[in-house]
């Protein structure tokens, strides 16, 4: 199972905007280990259209579950055509998200925005 949670630059928060979040965490838990590493998004300074670049970033590493703040509908589309599970993040901090989801304690994102469009 590997999870995704936008981070902000300190590397630890989650961040608020998912496609223009400076990094991603990626969690890797496997039958016999874990796996985290932090990688820069490609998509945090797009001219346009970064909801779908970030979108398909995480769908290009296997994510299959994501822990967000908020998604805009376009990347849920792409999300969805993944079939990855998309939950609502409820703590500042990533490492407590990834504790209330093992916990089952967060709930399943299902109301989209429309997208900032360019607006950083």
């Amino acid at each position: 199972m590997k999870i995704a949670i936008p981070l902000d630059e300190n590397k630890q928060d989650v961040c608020i905007v998912l496609s223009r979040a400076p990094y991603f965490l990626f969690h890797e838990d496997n039958e016999d280990t874990i796996t985290e590493n932090i990688a820069e998004n490609p998509a945090a300074q797009a001219q346009g259209g970064a909801g779908i670049q970030a979108a398909q970033f995480l769908v290009d590493n296997g994510v299959n579950v994501l822990i967000t703040v908020r998604c805009g509908q376009n990347a849920a589309d792409v999300f969805k055509a993944a079939d990855m599970k998309i939950y609502q993040s409820a703590n500042k901090a990533a490492a407590d998200d990834l504790t209330a989801w093992k916990e089952g304690k967060l709930s399943e994102l299902t109301k989209f925005h429309g997208g900032f469009h360019g607006v950083q």
